[in-house]
């Protein structure tokens, strides 16, 4: 079983990057003990060497969807700051959430397309008009289609068809990837100061 977890310190100010780097050593100190795995996807470092921004974790082992619900909410590292001795502050809010699924990529393969000759009108003289050599294709996956009638030939319409479906879908992926991002990126503004689900000291 996998699970995973994203740690930001949202807009908060530095000391929430440090909070971050120590929640996150006591998190893989926990799955230690109870023999979860926990692996570093990807990190956003803070102002200060040895902290983050942020940090996507991938855990792994017996019952790690309960080890990853313990470490779920609002955490709370509570210290003095070490960049400001005359802060009165001692609680650094982190938020630990389950982040969108990456999106999958698309296979373009042409055994996924269905062609199929068809006549439109138009300029092109009476060859165009009685011959099928304008090219209907469906991407059956994703259900997109387009209709190619630039070329005289049945074999040049064909060729520009999937071209156009291999763009179109490249596409979608793209688009499909950013909004996976960004859903990401409201996880960092979700932060919620106080009420930690969680309390850790040094």
């Amino acid at each position: 079983m996998n699970a995973h977890l994203l740690l930001s310190a949202g807009r908060g100010p530095r000391e929430c990057a440090w909070a971050l780097a120590h929640l996150l050593r006591r998190l893989e100190g926990d799955a230690s003990r109870r023999g979860v795995t926990v692996q570093r996807v990807d990190a956003v470092p803070g102002d200060h060497s040895g902290t983050y921004r942020s940090v996507l974790i991938r855990l792994s082992g017996a019952d790690v969807e309960a080890f990853a619900a313990s470490w779920t909410g609002t955490l709370c590292w509570q210290a003095p700051s070490p960049y400001r001795t005359s802060a009165g502050r001692k609680n650094w809010y982190v938020t630990a959430q389950p982040p969108p699924s990456d999106a999958p990529t698309t296979t373009f393969t042409e055994a996924d397309v269905d062609i199929v000759g068809c006549r439109t009108g138009g300029p092109g003289g009476q060859h165009r008009n009685k011959a099928s050599t304008a090219v209907r294709a469906t991407h059956r996956p994703s259900g997109l289609v387009v209709v190619v009638d630039d070329e005289r030939q049945f074999s040049l319409n064909r060729r520009i068809a999937l071209e156009l479906l291999r763009q179109r879908v490249e596409r979608g992926d793209e688009a499909t990837r950013r909004a996976v991002t960004t859903a990401r990126w409201r996880i960092h503004d979700d932060l919620v100061r106080g009420d930690p689900t969680r309390i850790e000291r040094p």
